[in-house]
């Protein structure tokens, strides 16, 4: 059994409570207890002062707790539930609160928006801080709305991928700048899952030449550097690149299986277009090079956490030397 648990992040939203059913199974597979973590409201946090400041015994000691109830009820009809469960209440802004609960977890889960959304809203404040700058790996779980049912590769129907283990675990891996981490987080998910890791990049496409106007150079695209094999350069290059860069991950996992690809176009947009198929999508933090104390996360998790049709997971550097 793992020591670290899988932390669910809930505020009594629906969209949490999709996140507390993605944390329960996944502290299933990991055989790691499950923490359940809710920010009290501002009032119970007032009652909770006021009480302690002026010492009025009179007063009960515990306040009207909703989400916890609702939590603990939901939790008792469960068809299995981990070996350990706690329900933490917390105080203190939820982002904060709910950093401090992510320290040393396996994984912290939460839902893409809090019951403060507004209904437009694609990742809610909450959400988009915690994948910024979390310790510890950070799954959203997108609402109902965006969800897309896993599509096994033979193309039967699949399950729900928010909960379920059906679908592929997909990597977005750039060869050259992916931390380790994050490359041993999709393998170790895969793992648990008994699935593949799909491992995916893109490259770019320079415009044809008709459509680069006044330019002192010709630009030529990467099919008409191609030679006698059928990928283009850039595109075998980069299926190189990958294997190199995945062989210490294959010896460390060789019951996963690993499926490559190098696609041209946007990253982001090939890893959205992905999830569709995916139970996981797995992303770094942020571009190691560009980023400023390791808090500020990079386009390609942007975007992907924005529109991915699927449970997302934002991995940041967690050892030194990745």
């Amino acid at each position: 059994m793992s020591n670290a648990p899988v932390v669910a992040a809930v505020d009594g939203s629906d969209h949490s409570l999709l996140a507390l059913e993605w944390a329960r199974t996944a502290a299933l597979r990991h055989r790691a207890g499950l923490v359940v973590a809710h920010v009290l409201p501002d009032t119970a946090q007032l009652y909770a002062a006021r009480r302690s400041s002026l010492a009025d015994a009179s007063q009960p000691e515990k306040f009207a707790d909703p989400v916890g109830e609702r939590v603990r009820g939901i939790l008792a009809t469960a068809p299995e539930l981990p070996d350990e469960v706690r329900y933490d209440a917390l105080e203190g802004s939820v982002p904060e609160a709910l950093r401090v609960a992510g320290e040393g977890a396996l994984v912290l889960v939460m839902g893409s928006r809090g019951r403060g959304g507004f209904a437009a809203l694609l990742l809610g404040s909450n959400s988009r801080a915690l994948a910024s700058s979390a310790a510890c790996p950070v799954v959203v779980v997108p609402h109902a709305a965006r969800s897309a049912p896993a599509e096994p590769a033979d193309g039967s129907a699949g399950s729900d991928a928010s909960a379920g283990s059906a679908g592929r675990v997909v990597l977005g891996l750039h060869a050259a700048e992916t931390a380790d981490d994050v490359v041993a987080f999709a393998f170790t998910e895969a793992a648990a899952r008994g699935t593949t890791v799909q491992v995916v990049s893109a490259y770019a496409i320079p415009p044809a030449p008709t459509l680069v106007m006044d330019s002192p150079f010709q630009v030529i695209p990467p099919e008409g550097l191609a030679d006698d094999g059928d990928a283009v350069p850039a595109e075998r290059e980069m299926l190189r690149s990958q294997t190199e860069r995945l062989v210490p991950f294959r010896a460390r996992w060789p019951q996963v299986r690993v499926e490559q690809a190098a696609v041209p176009g946007d990253p982001a947009e090939r890893l959205v277009t992905a999830s569709r198929a995916a139970a996981l999508v797995v992303v770094g933090r942020h571009h190691p090079r560009r980023s400023v104390g390791h808090l500020m996360i990079g386009s390609v998790a942007h975007a992907v956490l924005h529109h991915a049709h699927g449970p997302v997971a934002v991995v940041p550097t967690l050892s030194d030397d990745s």
